[in-house]
């Protein structure tokens, strides 16, 4: 796809992160904004294609390697409610999954990836576990949103390289904050998601998976 269609991309998840921000902040008490990167895996999982097509797919994460494994979350926690251990985030995730040698072997491909990503947006509820008397916080979450994966894939009947609606995600996640000024905050996490991927690609087929991927993060937060 276009550098151009990329950037849209990019653009409309910033636009989508700059609204939460203007629409909650008058009235938030802790507003958060969070970056983070980590190390991103994928367990196998079965592909099947429209045309009859079927194998089991290794996945390799390569979180490293460009594209970058990473992603970024506003929270908004429910001080102004009289709940401030509970939060909701939007979080945006670019995962990634690369076909092993070995899947493209027995399928008979010479390309298949989500390396663009498998792009994650969810909506999250988050509690979080403060004592005034410590400087580390934990905190669990879990929400639903979508997938918009880059579908690359190479084949003798074809060629398919573009984003599409892949469908419905879920996650699941928990970490520790460590409050290091009144307006920074580190932490660590686990995050473990499952998507529900159902693609176009060439020839008129369809290919669908299902990825779950598990990331420790490590990210930087700012507070409102």
């Amino acid at each position: 796809m276009t550098s151009a269609l990329r950037s849209s991309a990019s653009l409309f998840a910033g636009i989508a992160f700059f609204t939460i921000c203007s629409a909650v902040s008058a009235s938030a008490e802790d507003l958060q904004f969070s970056i983070y990167g980590g190390y991103q895996t994928a367990p196998h999982s079965g592909v099947d294609v429209s045309d009859g097509t079927s194998f089991t797919a290794g996945w390799e994460g390569k979180s490293f390697g460009s594209p970058p494994y990473y992603g970024a979350r506003v929270t908004w926690w429910l001080e102004d409610f009289n709940k401030p251990n509970w939060g909701i985030s939007l979080d945006f995730t670019h995962d990634k999954v690369y076909a092993d040698d070995d899947t493209l072997a027995k399928a008979g491909w010479s390309h298949f990836e989500f390396t663009d990503g498998l792009n994650l947006l969810t909506v999250n509820g988050l509690y979080r576990f403060q004592d005034p008397a410590r400087r580390w916080t934990p905190y669990l979450g879990a929400g639903i949103g979508v997938n918009i994966p880059h579908v690359e894939v190479i084949r003798p009947e074809g060629k398919t390289w573009a984003y599409e609606f892949g469908g419905v995600t879920l996650q699941a996640q928990a970490g520790v904050d460590f409050k290091v000024t009144e307006r920074w905050s580190t932490f660590v996490e686990y995050k473990g998601t499952y998507s529900r991927v159902d693609v176009p690609i060439d020839s008129g087929d369809r290919l669908k998976t299902n990825i779950f991927t598990n990331a420790v993060n490590v990210g930087v937060s700012f507070h409102w």
